[in-house]
């Protein structure tokens, strides 16, 4: 409906151009024609500003413009009436039976609905969670998890191919720290003063022990590899394992010990290509030894060390050679989720983009998730300094966590009240939407059980008030999807499908699909199904895109 309604606002306006001057409808597309709902039903179905934006071009007046439009656009089929506001507005309003056929449409298109091309071309890796593989995905990782697999999700949906990676720093001295503190508990003993403490790290010092009969008969170094590198291999699995149950999948799971790595048959690694490929963009300098990248070029406060006057690499150097590798693994665009602590990389992360040759304002961007905090949230008893997502997870549930998180502008600090997330009321966000998806199945089921069937259509039947506010919600979801992708906050489509819920609940309270006592079935009854039919599959496909169950009984 938004589609051909878009279009023939299109053609009108087309047509005025180049009767107002030849050759001034040239260019002109869709992009130049945005339709909205007005924030008061009274103002009709749709609106469009379309004259105040191009009557300057044209030279002519705003309103007599949208006048003049109006006039034509009101002679279209389907379209009830046309009227101009204030300086120039468009406000329209379609016949009912043109309203009613949304409902067909949506259910005919099923999972697609919603589906866009606003991303098509767009291929893009997308880096979140990127925890340290030293302990357990603590409260922070969830919220970036549930944002970033949403953010991904709508990207797909909106036609980008997206490959969701997490970057594994499993290297450096964190490392090193984390081996020498499962080994001490392997060996009985205290964790170093500098170690990881918790009974996980107890744990995995028993398993290592079982996993390596004979561990504790090796030299000392040799124990430090083997421990670490098995503890490594067990929390990693269980990071993953964390995020499955989580509902998060990554495709890829890249390694930071490889951009160190030396090839097989010999020649630098990753890093070290990274510094010479930087130079060759003319952006790399040498000052007292070291090797600097004049990040400053590109708006970084300061420059950056790339290599130490003493041959060690910075960790910009890593962050340099992973970038360059997705560029050439064939991602023209980058995102990356990082955590509140991370403020300092936009600028180094941008400015190195524009060191390697790249846009920094288009091929990457850098979105920082806030903190969140949960009230009542206990400090995890493995880890003993940090609240687990696992700990979450259970005591919340999957659906709740996942919905709330999303539900927030990721860039804003978060707290969250475990016992309204955990009520079977409407004051939990995440049941009102489940239950509006529920209710909709059990219409159906009690339909199919009266003989209620959605053998007839007639749309000019859904003629009620909360029936036009539905059906006008209704199709605005491919809307929503495509604004959210853009601006990478999926907390739209969770207020979007509140909104559905409480125009469905209403529309439920007031229009029945089966008839009373006895009365027959009639044409009304099998339409009003369509519709309750078209309700649930817009919350089913939206809950989808944030990762969260759509229950069919509650």
């Amino acid at each position: 409906m938004t589609q051909a309604l878009t279009a023939a606002l299109l053609a009108v306006i087309t047509s005025l151009a180049e009767e107002l001057r030849p050759g001034a409808s040239e260019g002109l597309s869709v992009a130049d024609i945005v339709l909205g709902r007005p924030k008061s039903r009274d103002h009709g179905d749709w609106a469009s500003n379309a004259a105040l934006k191009l009557a300057k071009n044209l030279g002519v007046n705003p309103r007599e413009f949208a006048v003049e439009i109006a006039k034509r656009l009101g002679e279209a089929p389907g379209i009830a009436s046309v009227e101009v506001a204030g300086p120039g507005f468009i406000n329209i309003r379609l016949d009912t039976a043109a309203a009613g056929t949304a409902a067909k449409m949506i259910v005919e298109a099923g999972g697609a609905f919603g589906l866009n091309d606003s991303q098509r071309g767009r291929t893009i890796n997308f880096e979140f969670v990127s925890a340290n593989p030293t302990g357990p995905l603590h409260i922070g990782h969830t919220r970036w998890a549930a944002v970033g697999d949403s953010i991904a999700r709508l990207l797909i949906a909106s036609g980008a191919t997206v490959t969701r990676e997490f970057y594994v720093n499993d290297a450096g001295v964190q490392m090193e720290r984390f081996g020498r503190s499962v080994m001490a508990k392997a060996k009985g003993e205290r964790a170093p003063k500098d170690g990881y403490a918790g009974t996980y790290i107890d744990d995995l010092g028993r398993r290592v022990v079982e996993a390596k009969p004979g561990l504790l008969d090796l030299d000392p170094a040799e124990q430090l590899t083997v421990a670490g590198n098995l503890a490594y291999e067990f929390q990693l699995s269980e990071i993953q394992a964390s995020l499955a149950d989580f509902n998060v999948a990554f495709d890829v799971w890249f390694s930071e010990r490889t951009l160190h790595a030396q090839p097989a048959g010999g020649g630098p690694s990753l890093v070290d290509e990274a510094v010479d490929r930087l130079r060759a963009q003319g952006h790399v300098f040498d000052d007292e030894g070291a090797v600097w990248v004049r990040t400053t070029d590109f708006g970084d406060d300061k420059d950056r060390v790339i290599r130490r006057s003493n041959g060690e690499y910075t960790y910009f150097a890593a962050d340099a050679a992973y970038y360059l590798n997705k560029g050439d693994r064939g991602f023209a665009h980058k995102i990356y989720l990082l955590g509140a602590d991370h403020h300092g990389y936009v600028h180094r992360l941008k400015a190195l983009a524009g060191a390697a040759g790249d846009d920094p304002e288009k091929d990457i961007e850098v979105l920082i998730g806030q903190l969140v905090s949960i009230n009542g949230a206990r400090l995890s008893k493995r880890a003993g300094n940090i609240i687990e997502l696992d700990d979450l997870r259970d005591w919340i549930g999957t659906d709740a966590l996942r919905y709330s998180l999303a539900r927030y502008p990721a860039d804003s600090p978060l707290t969250l009240d475990p016992e309204i997330l955990r009520k079977r009321t409407n004051d939990n966000p995440v049941f009102y939407v489940q239950y509006a998806h529920a209710r909709t199945h059990n219409v159906a089921r009690n339909a199919a059980a009266s003989g209620v069937d959605r053998s007839e259509f007639a749309p000019e039947l859904l003629d009620h008030e909360t029936e036009s506010a539905l059906l006008g919600a209704l199709q605005e979801f491919p809307r929503v999807v495509a604004h959210a992708a853009g601006v990478r906050e999926p907390h739209r489509v969770a207020r979007y499908l509140e909104e559905i819920a409480g125009l469905y609940h209403r529309w439920y309270d007031n229009r029945r699909v089966i008839p009373l006592g006895d009365a027959p079935v009639e044409a009304v009854h099998r339409t009003r199904l369509w519709l309750n039919d078209a309700t649930g599959q817009v919350l089913r496909n939206g809950l989808d895109l944030l990762g969260v169950n759509a229950p069919e009984r509650m």
